[in-house]
């Protein structure tokens, strides 16, 4: 049963020998993917940049948050490393995956889940260091693993079951106000995930992502202060399930992805958003 629903839980998959790389571990939902993965024997290298964002006004993850994580991950079957990694950084990721392959001789799916929000005005009252702090973790950082991580996928030997995936948003596809940098990012981590799919065709490599809605993490704490709410809990009401998602009902669907159950998708954006996008 799970502990947070109370409704029985489907047999995990086994995933023992096969390695991860997740980026914003350190909390969110990033955190809850290390741990689910791990959970059904994956290695997992857990990165986060583990500092603050001079351009932003709230508190990103912290080294004591990640290790935390990775302690957790690691009193399960799998195995789970720490590492402090800038996703903006592409010589950081190219590092990142290299020690994913030292540790455990390959990378079989890499994560990209690291994000952060601006915003709170229009978009050209927008402070241009928040536009790019913005553009530059959800979307940069997506294309900065995506450059890192496919090739060392494609170095496993035929034939491959590589991942790669990625966190969207239900702002891909709703415009919503005063986070136009925000919806934009989203939207290109959308198209970058269907170009890859079709990029790696013929290798058995997939591409997919997921798009949350409304979720509790820091980062809807954050967005609930930029539109002047009372907290996170207020946006609970513009989904059909008339609740804010868990983090680990994310992650869940991440974990499902990157695993032998989602062999026949590539190119998809999977809404894990409680109705939010209908």
């Amino acid at each position: 049963m799970s502990e947070r629903t109370g409704r029985p839980q489907a047999p995990r998959e086994r995933a023992e020998g096969r390695a991860a790389l997740v980026t914003g571990a350190a909390r969110g939902i990033g955190a809850a993917t290390v741990r689910a993965l791990a959970a059904e024997g994956w290695s997992v290298l857990a990165v986060d940049r583990c500092a603050d964002d001079p351009a932003l006004p709230y508190h990103l993850g912290t080294r004591a948050e990640l290790d935390a994580v990775v302690a957790q991950a690691a009193a399960g079957p799998g195995q789970a490393h720490g590492l402090v990694a800038d996703t903006r950084d592409r010589a950081a990721m190219a590092a990142a995956v290299a020690e994913a392959e030292r540790r455990w001789g390959g990378l079989d799916a890499a994560l990209a889940v690291a994000g952060v929000i601006a915003g709170g005005v229009p978009l050209w009252e927008m402070p241009p260091e928040q536009e790019e702090a913005v553009l530059s973790t959800d979307l940069g950082g997506v294309l900065a693993l995506a450059r890192a991580a496919i090739p060392a996928l494609l170095r496993r030997p035929e034939p491959r079951h590589g991942r790669f995936l990625a966190v969207a948003s239900a702002a891909a596809t709703r415009g919503l106000p005063m986070l136009a940098a925000y919806c934009a990012a989203k939207a290109g981590v959308a198209g970058l995930t269907r170009a890859l799919a079709t990029e790696l065709r013929g290798t058995g490599v997939t591409a997919n992502a997921v798009s949350p809605g409304s979720t509790d993490t820091p980062i809807l704490a954050e967005s609930a202060r930029l539109y002047g709410l009372p907290g996170a809990a207020s946006f609970a009401a513009q989904q059909p399930l008339d609740r804010l998602l868990a983090p680990e009902e994310v992650a869940a669907a991440l974990a499902w992805l990157a695993g032998d159950g989602s062999s026949g998708m590539t190119g998809a954006v999977v809404p894990v958003d409680g109705g939010l996008a209908l």
